[in-house]
């Protein structure tokens, strides 16, 4: 049947057979069609060069800011770097001499006279070697335990002598002795029998044999002290630059420095020196102050030159102060230790403020050709050319420490108009003809001291 629901054959054949699609007509290209293919082809090119440019113009805009910062970077790493040496310039100069140079063996000495000194036979005889337990086969053994365990001041002090032969021994322990507890006790029996007196208190100890200044001095010799002589400059004076073999500083400069002090307060009793090997002495403490390895002494040195310094009478002093500053004016080199030698006196009192100023007059009155008194000094600093860049202005820095420390211990100079005038002077053309943004080393501390001594002038 035609219309047969279950007729699937046919539907099929339908399902199978091949839709046939409609004819499309073909479009004819014009001309017009193909400009404005191919000006939109020139667009899109256009487009995508311009894209590319915009991308390229980043990339080289990114580098040249990484180029900018790289730059900048580097010049404020060589204006910091600048700044730091500017910085640094002003801490080159340091204090320092090396002022002792190889030690010598020390002097050999037989002290056989120790076991036949009154002294020992005493002490045998008495039965003091059943209380101290030392053996009297050696006269100095026999001493060492004595004078370690205090019982040899006792002995002397109640004998109200030094025997010649105890005293040399002590000396040479206390100087040459390689062990610090025997140098140390003898160290003090000798600052304890320069002082003692008899019970009575009405006249001092005997002492058979008291050291001259020329042993004193031998033993600096023997320590290596090699500063006596007058240096013309720095380039005079090893500086310490490193150490140099057997140039280290004495183990028994300690007892040499506390023995100093002790013949100093003792002149009364017993006088040991005069007073011009006092002033070589004065000089010898100060130059042994410019010393680093010796930092560790310096309150003994500093109390040793107040003791030799009191050493002289008040009429002395004026004379000698002049021949001290003069003598240490001549040995220490115009750099930084020409200010730490003065700047290391204490001006406790006025003797030590008088020193502390003549050493400050006699460095300044060497700092310049033909001058020769106290006006002629100040107006060669107010002539000083500060504005010129070749000007040394740690010179000038130097001048004004010394200075400073002439007038401000020197009670003569109070009255002084004329040349109270000129260091005013002075200190005003260090405080104005130098600029804060002055990059010279020492500007800044030139302009700042100047600045503040104005102060106390102007008060």
């Amino acid at each position: 049947m035609e219309d047969d629901p279950f007729d699937f054959e046919s539907d099929v054949l339908l399902a199978t057979s091949p839709v046939v699609a409609p004819k499309r007509k073909k479009k004819v290209l014009g001309l017009d069609d193909l400009l404005v293919d191919h000006y939109k082809e020139k667009n899109r090119a256009a487009e995508r060069e311009s894209k590319l440019a915009k991308t390229k113009r980043s990339y080289n805009s990114d580098d040249e800011e990484d180029g900018r910062v790289a730059k900048l970077s580097k010049y404020v790493d060589e204006c910091h770097e600048k700044m730091t040496q500017l910085g640094d310039e002003d801490e080159v100069s340091h204090w320092g001499l090396q002022v002792f140079g190889k030690q010598k063996t020390p002097p050999s000495f037989a002290f056989s006279e120790l076991s036949s000194c009154s002294l020992f036979r005493l002490c045998v005889d008495h039965e003091v070697n059943s209380l101290v337990e030392l053996s009297t086969e050696s006269g100095e053994t026999f001493f060492e335990g004595l004078l370690t365990n205090g019982w040899l001041l006792k002995f002397v002090s109640k004998c109200g002598e030094v025997e010649k032969s105890i005293a040399k021994w002590t000396f040479h322990l206390m100087l040459y002795s390689s062990k610090e507890v025997l140098r140390n006790a003898a160290v003090d029996f000798w600052c304890a029998i320069l002082s003692l007196k008899n019970e009575d208190e009405s006249t001092s100890i005997n002492i058979d044999w008291l050291p001259s200044y020329s042993e004193l001095n031998g033993a600096l010799e023997t320590f290596g002290f090699v500063f006596h002589s007058p240096t013309k400059d720095s380039s005079d004076t090893e500086m310490l630059s490193g150490d140099s073999e057997g140039s280290e500083a004495p183990q028994n400069i300690r007892t040499w420095i506390k023995y100093i002090a002790a013949c100093s307060h003792s002149r009364n009793i017993h006088c040991t020196f005069t007073t011009s090997e006092a002033e070589e002495l004065v000089v010898v403490i100060i130059c042994l102050l410019l010393d680093r390895q010796l930092l560790g002494l310096s309150v003994e040195l500093n109390e040793c030159m107040l003791a030799l310094v009191n050493f002289f009478t008040d009429d002395e002093w004026r004379f000698s102060c002049v021949q001290v500053a003069k003598s240490v004016a001549s040995r220490v080199p115009k750099d930084m230790n020409s200010l730490r030698a003065v700047e290391c006196i204490s001006a406790v009192h006025g003797p030590t403020k008088l020193l502390r100023s003549e050493i400050a007059f006699r460095i300044l009155l060497g700092c310049f050709d033909k001058v020769e008194d106290e006006e002629e000094v100040v107006r060669q600093l107010t002539l000083i050319n500060l504005k010129d860049k070749s000007c040394d202005l740690f010179k000038v820095y130097s001048y004004l420490v010394l200075t400073e420390n002439w007038f401000l211990y020197n009670p003569l100079l109070e009255d002084n108009q004329l040349l109270n005038e000129m260091w005013g002077l002075f200190l005003r053309n260090c405080s104005c003809q130098i600029n804060i943004t002055d990059s010279r080393s020492y500007a800044p501390k030139v302009r700042s001291k100047a600045s503040y001594l104005l102060q106390g002038t102007t008060d």
